[in-house]
């Protein structure tokens, strides 16, 4: 994980077996006492943080280790610790997702004693406890009888006691399930449904009864217990009732907080009537995340985009055939699969039907359509299919647009001749094909701005106003108030300091084109690489500088094989991958390039600053609660997974807060990071009514000539500024003439100790110290 400003992750250090040195708060920041809540359930919670638990020998970070941080992170503000799954997972897990037997905590975190001790020692903190579950799909392991249910049914095929827990389709098996690669009818096709394209990974069918309880008495019986006080579902999008499982799930684990691992697109929003919290957060990752981008910036960029890759100046040309290579190769078999449903429905092989039922799904503007068959399908989902068939027609001639107003109708449940598995089937296809379309394919073909293709975002849009940043707030605010709100996850395709620092090249066009150039020219030859790869490569080292050759060499092979244009994780090509590889090494070797790189990072450097601190202030006071990704309190800048799980320098972190509370001031963005961090999370536990449910959030009116550089607004008595734009604020000449209307009259800076006199604050004085503020009353001596 990268900790300090463009440095390399630092070696995890175990934590101490005693416990650190007492924290003390400076007189500046007595108010927000590292004093943790007593009662983990008393109140809501107010801030989370990701823990990556991992069992492997190497990097081992279980329930001891964690537990061992509960100090810190009560320190830090949170109220409650955020875990990645717990349960018994495939031999060698790095990650927890390939469950293999639901009623055990895993025995590499440390099993129940473990478990039970992080847990009495999270609480002693004030600490509660989220936890990551993974309904949809269990891990088919080597060998197949650690996961027992799955061997049964390898050994005994439909006859299997177990038949019912998996997503299996029989007939095409010949009553056997099939694993890639045996003799089958299908041709050692998967008959089963799989996690995306995963072939290791096998879908559950938690719309049975006894799957559910099966698969949740564990977990359900920690939450009884109160060792588990939240629940966060994993790709719900996977179920066959989302809806159905989460009134279950509530139903069992009565007033507990329960957030989905859901990804909005566009306008699309979480259905009103799911039971749950909210989502964790992609949502609102994208709209903090384009406050700070520059809209003078799209045409140059974008022209220069274009000229430079020959690639479409609109990211839908690439969308679309991204998700037409994912329905004809990755997720085949589940294409295949849907359409012997849609045979059987039919009665007949319609290849007009078939057609149009594949240009359908790789139209979904949405993960999918949420339709329940026996009910009338909601209006959203019939608005999300009627654009997906308006999308669908300009890729069928004019005869089959007749097909496709029935596959329509069938999908949406509509008309005489509706059926239930197809209506499922359709939305449990449609929700992978936009995840391997999009998210693992699309957004490693179409580079135009790195720090926009980003889980849940649209490369395509640029930037986000105030006013769209506010709306989506005051929505927040008001239907989920406790919903999640991120910056980074284990699955973000880069941490959020590295989107601060790109986000810096849209208010510097011109330099970054010329930068680009010049080291597109430097060696001895041309590139090799693909244009949008090479273009990428520089994006990558300019975000995350100075990078290793070892985390950057794994960076690319990543990009390039998800990319699937010249090589894939399916269809290698040794030569091309070796040649990008080459380059690469060649770039970081060469003295003088990677001098004039660092100083190209240099110039970004102050600019980067404000987007790092302004960005995460934002995140951390905006409706929602706030989860800190591990290791994000300080500067953020590792890659994908897996740079994004490396271990953690906490003996740092440590080091940091305490020099922080006993009242040192910020040395560098770490500790500014820190302070910004630390602050608002402690004022958050602090002040619960401020934040929580039912706090408004309004915007706050700036005026002058700097005013569109600061984003501002009020939570409770509470005021949260943030300076955007950092390089046109410059150009402009500062804050000169620009004041703030806090309609009060004294205010203290939690970050700096600064007092203030309202109702009209001059924005120089207010950003003198640092480019964000947190106000809070303070009582005027007279």
């Amino acid at each position: 994980m990268d900790d300090a400003p463009h440095a390399e992750p630092a070696p995890e250090e175990p934590p101490p077996a005693d416990e650190p040195p007492e924290e003390t708060v400076s007189e500046d920041h007595s108010t927000e006492a590292a004093t943790p809540a007593a009662d983990p359930l008393a109140t809501p919670p107010t801030g989370t943080y990701r823990l990556q638990l991992r069992g492997t020998p190497d990097e081992h970070f279980g329930f001891a280790e964690a537990g061992a941080l509960a100090p810190y992170l009560a320190s830090l503000g949170v109220s409650h610790v955020y875990l990645s799954p717990i349960l018994q997972a495939a031999p060698g897990s790095t990650h927890g997702y390939d469950v293999v037997d639901h009623s055990r905590l895993s025995d590499e975190l440390g099993g129940p004693e473990a478990f039970g001790a992080m847990v009495t020692r999270f609480h002693a903190h004030g600490l509660g406890v989220l936890v990551d579950i993974v309904p949809n799909h269990m891990a088919i392991p080597d060998p197949h009888d650690l996961n027992m249910p799955l061997a049964a049914v390898l050994a005994d095929g439909r006859e299997s006691p177990f038949a019912k827990w998996f997503d299996v389709d029989w007939d095409a098996g010949g009553g056997r399930l099939v694993l890639p690669g045996s003799p089958a009818p299908d041709r050692g096709e998967p008959n089963y449904r799989r996690f995306f394209d995963i072939s290791g990974l096998i879908g559950l069918r938690q719309e049975d009864p006894e799957v559910f309880e099966r698969t949740h008495a564990l977990l359900l019986g920690l939450v009884e217990e109160g060792l588990v006080d939240g629940l966060r579902v994993d790709h719900p999008d996977g179920l066959a009732d989302p809806r159905g499982y989460l009134r279950r799930l509530a139903e069992a684990a009565p007033g507990r907080r329960l957030l989905v691992e859901k990804i909005t697109a566009g306008e699309e929003r979480l259905p009103p009537d799911w039971p749950c919290s909210g989502t964790t957060g992609y949502d609102s990752l994208g709209m903090v995340g384009g406050l700070f981008v520059d809209p003078a910036g799209e045409k140059p960029l974008t022209d220069y985009y274009v000229s430079l890759t020959g690639n479409p100046a609109r990211f839908e040309e690439v969308e679309y055939e991204a998700r037409r290579h994912a329905a004809t190769h990755g997720l085949k078999p589940e294409i295949d699969r849907l359409l012997r449903v849609l045979r059987r429905v039919v009665g007949e092989r319609r290849s007009g039907l078939e057609k149009a039922l594949v240009e359908l799904l790789v139209a979904m503007p949405v993960y999918r359509a949420y339709v329940v068959p026996g009910e009338d399908a909601p209006q959203q989902a019939v608005d999300v299919m009627n654009e997906a068939a308006r999308r669908a027609r300009e890729h069928l001639p004019e005869e089959l647009h007749g097909d496709l107003e029935t596959v329509v109708a069938l999908a949406l449940g509509q008309g005489e001749r509706t059926d239930a598995e197809f209506i499922v089937r359709f939305q449990q296809t449609s929700a992978p094909l936009a995840a391997k379309g999009v998210e693992d394919t699309a957004f490693y073909r179409w580079n135009r701005m790195a720090s926009l293709n980003e889980v849940g975002g649209d490369p395509g849009r640029f930037f986000v106003t105030p006013e769209e940043f506010h709306a989506h707030c005051i929505r927040i605010a008001r239907d989920w108030p406790l919903t999640m709100t991120t910056l980074s996850t284990h699955d973000t395709k880069r941490e959020e300091d590295v989107r601060a620092w790109l986000a810096v090249l849209s208010e510097l066009p011109g330099e970054w084109i010329e930068a680009v150039e010049r080291w597109r020219n430097w060696g001895p030859g041309p590139s090799p690489l693909e244009p949008d790869l090479e273009y990428l490569l520089w994006q990558t080292l300019v975000g995350a500088w100075p990078l290793t050759i070892g985390r950057l060499e794994e960076f690319l092979i990543k990009a390039m094989r998800e990319a699937k244009t010249r090589t894939s994780w399916a269809e290698q090509d040794a030569g091309y991958e070796e040649a990008v590889l080459a380059y690469a090494r060649g770039v970081l070797a060469d003295p003088d390039l990677v001098t004039d790189m660092t100083s190209f990072v240099a110039r970004l450097a102050p600019y980067a600053r404000v987007n790092t601190l302004g960005q995460k202030l934002v995140q951390l006071a905006m409706p929602g609660v706030p989860d800190v990704y591990q290791g994000c309190e300080l500067t953020g800048l590792a890659l994908v997974d897996p740079d994004n799980r490396r271990p953690v320098d906490y003996g740092r972190r440590r080091e940091h807060l305490f020099r922080l509370d006993t009242g040192r001031r910020p040395k560098e963005v770490d500790d500014e990071k820190l302070l910004v961090t630390s602050r608002i999370l402690r004022l958050r536990r602090s002040n619960p009514d401020w934040f929580g449910p039912g706090a408004r959030h309004e915007p706050v009116a700036v005026r002058g000539p700097g005013a569109e550089h600061v984003v501002g607004f009020t939570r409770g008595e509470a005021v949260a500024l943030a300076t955007r734009l950092p390089v046109g604020l410059e150009r402009r000449g500062g804050w000169k003439g620009t004041r703030v209307d806090v309609r009060g009259q004294g205010w203290r800076d939690v970050l700096t100790g600064c007092t203030h006199m309202g109702p009209f604050l001059d924005a120089s004085r207010l950003f003198e110290h640092l480019p964000v503020a947190l106000l809070v009353p303070r009582e005027i001596d007279r």
